[in-house]
């Protein structure tokens, strides 16, 4: 199981271990580095080459290299080779298309940009099975990518479990935080009356996500609260790391909020969850490359049944159900609005947040291990 890239960010492809490994195969997992930031285009993906061919050489043959794509230069390439060689079986997770995601920074027509494209289509077609995150991608790939045996989207449940209070400073004498108090007779600890609301987003902080949009509605539900709309104060926690990250840092910091505070941590493994089963609403500016991909937050806020407002893309329908779920947005301006409408009265437990916490929760929705009995096992089965 290849990931060219930190595992730790690739979900799906630790649960594809996981899985195999569930069902008596013997597991290897390789992930890489991303290298030094020098090592640019031609010399980064001459290295990784080298290195991947070495590490995937240096083994027992595989029956099977499942690869995660992207990212897919040059490992699709190495990794048919090796197939080549030793016989094993290539099977991509397309969880986007590589060449998508360059054209953000360098523009579509950028010739790096078309000659990944060629490379990706090329070599693409060469895999002997194709997963896909959703069924507009599998179509995609069967109508232009002339790409066959394409399994159905595969989707992914973290099963996390909602945990009640983020941990926060504590007033000892009071034995009160921003978010929680604990009775001090039965140490029962409960949400605080008057307390803020809570809202999460998480980011790598690149081209792909316009956190311009969250702050402009925020401003705006900022100055709906002081004008005395029966909204509450804003906490807003905007988790991760990457290179926009200053930025927007900057940003916030020339805002004058009075109702909504900031917060831009990076936060362990196991704290991710808790925050996410402790706030009230999710944020996703997920706007999609291709069009074609799924924003994996979503899918790590619903597995906490913490409902999501969303920007909308092309086949987000797959995941997020307006109205039913969580909401769907396009501007700032329709972020505000469903703000205003999801925090009104806020806590409201006949309220639309918890209308939808709840449908989140009756949710009969496959999760992983049966989503990946039923439509992956199978095609490993069959060959």
């Amino acid at each position: 199981v290849v990931v060219l890239g930190d595992v730790g960010r690739s979900p799906r492809m630790q649960y594809h271990a996981l899985s195999l490994a569930k069902h008596g195969f013997a597991v290897t997992l390789l992930g890489f580095l991303t290298g030094p930031r020098v090592l640019q285009y031609g010399v980064k993906v001459v290295y990784q080459a080298v290195h991947l061919l070495w590490k995937l050489m240096g083994r027992d043959p595989a029956t099977y290299i499942f690869l995660q794509n992207p990212p897919g230069l040059p490992a699709i390439a190495v990794c048919w080779f090796v197939g080549l060689l030793c016989g094993s079986k290539l099977v991509i997770d397309w969880h986007n298309y590589g060449y998508s995601i360059m054209g953000l920074v360098h523009g579509p027509q950028h010739t790096l940009v078309l000659l990944a494209k060629w490379y990706e289509k090329l070599f693409g077609r060469l895999s002997h099975l194709n997963l896909c995150v959703t069924n507009a991608m599998r179509e995609d790939l069967a109508e232009n990518w002339h790409i066959r045996y394409a399994g159905p989207g595969t989707p992914v449940s973290l099963q996390m479990t909602r945990r009640p209070g983020l941990s926060a400073p504590v007033d000892t004498a009071t034995e009160r935080s921003l978010f929680t108090e604990r009775d001090p007779q039965s140490g029962v600890v409960t949400r605080a009356p008057g307390r803020p609301a809570l809202l999460v987003s998480s980011t790598s902080w690149t081209e792909d996500e316009d956190f311009s949009i969250l702050l402009a509605a925020l401003e705006k539900f900022d100055q709906l609260t002081f004008s005395g709309d029966n909204l509450p104060s804003l906490v807003c926690v905007i988790t991760g790391k990457g290179p926009l990250k200053e930025h927007y840092s900057h940003l916030i910091s020339q805002k004058h909020f009075r109702h909504v505070q900031f917060s831009t941590p990076w936060l362990e493994a196991e704290d991710y969850p808790l925050l996410l089963g402790s706030a009230d609403l999710g944020v996703c500016l997920h706007k999609s490359s291709s069009g074609l991909d799924l924003p994996m937050k979503v899918v790590d806020m619903f597995g906490c049944c913490l409902p999501v407002c969303a920007l909308n893309f092309k086949c987000l329908h797959e995941l997020v159900r307006h109205g039913e779920n969580g909401l769907v947005f396009t501007d700032a301006e329709e972020l505000a609005a469903q703000l205003q409408v999801l925090f009104s009265k806020f806590p409201d437990h006949a309220g639309k947040l918890s209308q939808f916490r709840r449908n989140l929760r009756e949710s009969e929705e496959l999760r992983w291990d049966e989503s990946w009995e039923r439509t992956v096992l199978p095609l490993l089965m069959d060959r």
